[in-house]
C-alpha cells in the first residue's frame, strides 16, 4: 500500500479525548491535534515530572484540561460525558519500566485497571448515547500500550502482532494484560471498536522522566557531566515521538471508517536502521550535542531489562499505509534541537517551537 498521510480534514472540528494528556506522548499528541483544529479534551493526573513538556509547551492553554485518575471510573465517566468525544486516545499509564520494581501495585493497577475503566466507561457512554439518541458515541478508541507487551524471547527478528503476550517485570506484564483486556472487550461487546498501538523506545524533546536514556543524557550534558550508561549493548527500536503518534492518528481514522475490521493490535516501530544499541544512541547524541558531551559505562544492576527487542511493523505499513519518516540520526537531531531551544529560548516560545517541529515533520518526505 502507498504511504498515507494523517488527514487534517478528518480531525478538523472533531471532539477528541486524550487520557494522559499531561504526559510526554500525550502532550505531543494534544499539540498535534490542536494544530489540526480538533477540539481536544484531556483527563490525567498532574504532569509526572517538573519540568515537563506539558508545562514548557503550555498545553493547558490549548486543551480542556481535566485532572483525575483513570482508576476512578466515576471521574473518567464524567470527563467522557462532558467532552462527548468521537475519538478517545488512552495514554494514561505508569510508563517507566524500572519504576514498576519500586511500585508494582501502582503500576499494575494504573495500567490494567485503568485500561479496563476506559473500556467500560466508553462502552457505557456509547450505550447511553444510543439509548438517548444523542449521537454516535465514541467511534474510535486507541489503547496505547508498549512493545514490552510481548513475551520477549530475545529473538533477532521483530515481534509481530500475533506473538504471545507476556513480560518478565511488572511493567511488561501490565501491558500484556491491558492488551488481553482490550481483546476480550472486542470479542464480548459490539462496541466500542478498540485497537491497541505498540511503539518502540520513543524519544523527543520535552521528556524529563527518570531512568530513560535520552532525558538522563540531556541532564548530564547540560551541566557538563558524563552520562552513566548501564547496558550500552542493549538493542532497542529507537524512534522520534512523532513517528508512532502518526500511526495512532492513522489508526483512529481507520477505526472510524472500518470499525471491527481493524480493531486489533498494531505495531508502530522504526525501520531496521534505527534498531541500534544504546552505545550508538549515546555516541550519536553526544556528537550532535557537542560541548564535549561524553558518556561512560558503569555496569548493570540486579534489575532485569531485555537485551534485544525489535518490532515488525509490516501490518501497519501494508494495511494502514503508515511508515516512519525519520532516520536514526534525524530523530536524535530533532530531539537535541528541542532541548537546546528549551535551554536558550524564553519559555513563552516553546509551544510555537514544538508546533513548528510538528509542521516540519508533516512536510517531511
Amino acid at each position: 500500500m502507498a504511504h498515507v498521510d494523517v488527514n487534517p480534514d478528518f480531525w478538523r472540528g472533531r471532539n477528541v479525548l486524550v487520557t494522559g494528556h499531561t504526559g510526554f506522548k500525550g502532550s505531543w499528541l494534544s499539540l498535534w491535534l490542536y494544530a489540526m483544529k480538533a477540539r481536544v479534551s484531556g483527563f490525567a493526573l498532574d504532569p509526572p515530572t517538573s519540568p515537563s513538556l506539558f508545562e514548557r509547551a503550555h498545553v493547558a492553554d490549548i486543551v480542556d484540561d481535566a485532572r483525575g485518575d483513570v482508576r476512578d471510573i466515576e471521574a473518567l465517566s464524567h470527563a467522557l460525558a462532558k467532552s462527548r468525544p468521537d475519538v478517545v486516545f488512552h495514554l494514561a499509564a505508569q510508563s517507566v519500566l524500572r519504576e514498576s520494581y519500586v511500585d508494582p501495585i501502582g503500576t499494575v493497577s494504573t495500567n490494567v485497571m485503568g485500561t479496563l475503566n476506559v473500556l467500560e466507561a466508553v462502552r457505557q457512554f456509547n450505550l447511553k448515547a444510543k439509548a438517548e439518541r444523542s449521537g454516535d458515541g465514541v467511534r474510535s478508541l486507541v489503547i496505547v500500550t508498549s512493545d514490552k507487551c510481548y513475551e520477549n524471547r530475545e529473538w533477532v527478528w521483530g515481534y509481530r502482532e500475533n506473538e504471545a503476550m507476556g513480560g518478565h517485570d511488572p511493567y511488561s506484564t501490565s501491558k500484556g494484560c491491558a492488551e488481553l483486556l482490550m481483546t476480550s472487550y472486542n470479542r464480548s461487546f459490539a462496541e466500542p471498536a478498540a485497537a491497541s498501538a505498540r511503539a518502540g523506545n520513543v524519544i523527543g524533546g520535552g521528556d524529563w522522566a527518570k531512568d530513560r536514556i535520552v532525558p538522563d543524557a540531556v541532564r548530564a550534558f547540560a551541566i557538563g557531566r558524563a552520562l552513566e550508561v548501564r547496558r550500552p549493548r542493549a538493542i532497542r527500536p529507537w524512534q522520534h515521538v512523532l513517528e508512532p503518534l502518526s500511526g495512532y492518528l492513522l489508526l483512529a481514522e481507520a477505526l472510524s471508517g472500518k470499525g471491527v475490521a481493524v480493531a486489533e493490535g498494531w505495531n508502530f516501530g522504526p525501520g531496521p536502521e534505527s534498531e541500534q544499541p544504546v552505545e550508538s544512541l549515546v555516541d550519536t547524541l553526544a556528537a550532535i550535542w557537542g560541548d564535549g558531551a561524553q558518556w561512560l559505562h558503569t555496569g548493570g544492576d540486579e534489575l532485569h531489562e531485555a537485551t534485544f527487542l525489535k518490532l515488525d511493523s509490516s501490518k501497519a505499513r501494508t494495511t494502514l499505509g503508515w511508515r516512519p519518516r525519520l532516520g536514526f540520526r534525524d530523530a536524535l537531531k530533532l530531539t537535541a534541537d528541542w532541548y537546546k531551544a528549551d535551554l536558550e529560548r524564553p519559555a513563552s516560545s516553546m509551544q510555537e517551537f514544538t508546533l513548528g517541529q510538528i509542521r516540519d515533520y508533516c512536510r517531511a518526505v
